[in-house]
């Protein structure tokens, strides 16, 4: 790619937080097109079938390649790039200082103690007690390590739809780069007919991406989308949701499979057989 366009060094650092970490996931890659605007990140997690879980502007690509965060090779007019050794070395030093400048403390759970490349990001505390910063491992993320998993039939627990729909959502939230103000104000979201987020300096990021995510949740209701914020935003291991909520052990999986099929179909990529029946 070409020289990048002038943008700021914070810009630069914001965008590689989010999508230097999403290159770090298993299978995931960027691909840059001719002529194209944007740049996007794919993963395969179901063989065969790539599922888009990140976009990112061209320029901000550019800049990461000059850094050497990133490198890539030619794949007939694509450009296709993976996270380099010194990409993950700058994306843990971005998430040191992002960690220093909120600081807050983490505890540890088991689901981060199975892997060691973790990040962190500030969530409200359930009894809306204030905020904390949670860890999480970027190479695999909750919804990934559940859609590996196999039910009674030996068939993957979560389809290709399903994934997607979980990866939609993760996406617009953080596009969105939702504020602590909103943070603390859950529960307008996860009520039925709740106003929404109302602009202003509670939130920065795109407008459109907090709008996609609201829609969304109202298309929820109540307890699924808690779930699906929990699980597929927040990062949460499955364990740790369903103490938050709860909920008997081994239940949050299948209410969160319901979430993603009413998210999938909200979508409009829901399988025939997953489709509501109006």
């Amino acid at each position: 790619m070409t020289a990048s366009s002038s943008i700021s060094n914070t810009d630069i650092s914001r965008e590689a937080r989010r999508i230097l970490r999403r290159l770090c996931e298993t299978g995931a890659y960027l691909l840059v097109a001719p002529n194209m605007d944007v740049a996007a990140v794919f993963k395969e997690t179901v063989p065969g079938r790539p599922t888009r879980i990140a976009v990112v502007e061209r320029n901000f690509a550019q800049a990461f390649v000059l850094k050497e965060w990133i490198a890539g090779e030619q794949v007939g007019k694509l450009s296709r790039y993976s996270i380099t050794p010194t990409g993950r070395t700058a994306l843990k030093r971005l998430i040191e200082e992002d960690r220093q400048q909120k600081l807050e403390d983490c505890p540890t759970t088991s689901f981060q103690e199975q892997h060691k490349e973790f990040g962190e990001r500030v969530v409200n505390i359930y009894d809306g007690s204030g905020r904390k910063s949670l860890r999480y491992n970027f190479a695999e993320s909750p919804l990934t390590l559940l859609a590996r998993k196999k039910d009674k039939s030996g068939a993957t627990y979560l389809s290709a739809e399903l994934l997607e729909a979980g990866e939609r959502l993760r996406e617009d939230f953080e596009q969105a780069q939702l504020g602590p103000r909103v943070a603390q104000n859950w529960d307008r979201f996860l009520t039925v007919g709740g106003a929404g987020w109302q602009g202003g300096a509670e939130t920065s990021g795109s407008s459109g991406a907090r709008d996609r995510v609201s829609v969304a949740l109202k298309a929820l209701g109540p307890g699924l989308a808690d779930v699906a914020l929990r699980v597929c935003c927040f990062l949460e291991g499955m364990e740790k949701a369903e103490k938050r909520l709860g909920w008997s052990a081994r239940s949050g999986k299948v209410v969160l499979k319901i979430a993603l099929q009413r998210l999938a179909d909200h979508y409009g990529i829901a399988a025939p057989e997953q489709r509501k029946v109006s």
